[in-house]
Order: structure tokens, then sequence, then C-alpha cells
């Protein structure tokens, strides 16, 4: 079964901690319910760096990538449904779920 990487785009910080107390409750239970389907339940990035060929900025731009989860499903539909009850949407985020190859020495030549 392949791996789908969930990346979490853009939302809105809790306004409270009571808001983020919340909305981590609703986060552990969504992992819960998911079960053996979640490899990796979510890696925060709250820090990012642009880099390019003509140098390196701080990435400032509000939509930048603010985490990601790795999930286990049948196929990119099957994905994309899991992506759809996350609760991370509810904050005004957007995930982008895209299928994970794994590579191997002879799969980079």
């Amino acid at each position: 079964m392949p791996n789908f990487m969930l990346a979490y785009y853009g939302g809105n910080k809790p306004g409270s901690q009571e808001e983020g107390l919340a909305q981590m409750e609703k986060w552990s239970a969504w992992v819960k319910e998911l079960g053996d389907a979640i490899v990796n339940p979510g890696t925060p990035l709250p820090a990012s760096k642009v880099v390019t060929s003509g140098g390196v900025a701080d990435d400032t731009d509000p939509n930048s990538m603010k985490g990601f989860a790795v999930v286990k499903a049948q196929s990119m539909e099957a994905a994309v449904e899991i992506a759809q009850s996350d609760p991370f949407l509810e904050n005004g985020g957007t995930i982008r779920v895209s299928q994970m190859m794994e590579m191997t020495e002879q799969s980079s030549c």
C-alpha cells in the first residue's frame, strides 16, 4: 500500500490557549480514528528558509508549508478522502496530497 504525504499550507493560528487545546483534541481524535493508516501523524514546520541559486531568504509567505503528515492508502482517491477529514481544514488551511515514491540506488540512475 503506497504512502501519501499530506502537506499543510496556510491556516490560522489559534486565538487563545483554549482554542489551541480544542484543535489539538480534534487532531488527536482524527489520528486515533485513522489507526494503522497513519505512518507519521504530523510534523510541524515552525520556521523555514527559501533557498534559490541567487541566495537565501526567510520564508515570510503566510501560505507557506506549515507541516506534513504521512498516511497509507490504497489509492490517491482514498488519500484525498483522508485529507478531507483532517481538522486542519477547519483552520482555513489547505492540504496538498502527494503520493510518495520509494527511492533506491537503482531508481535514481
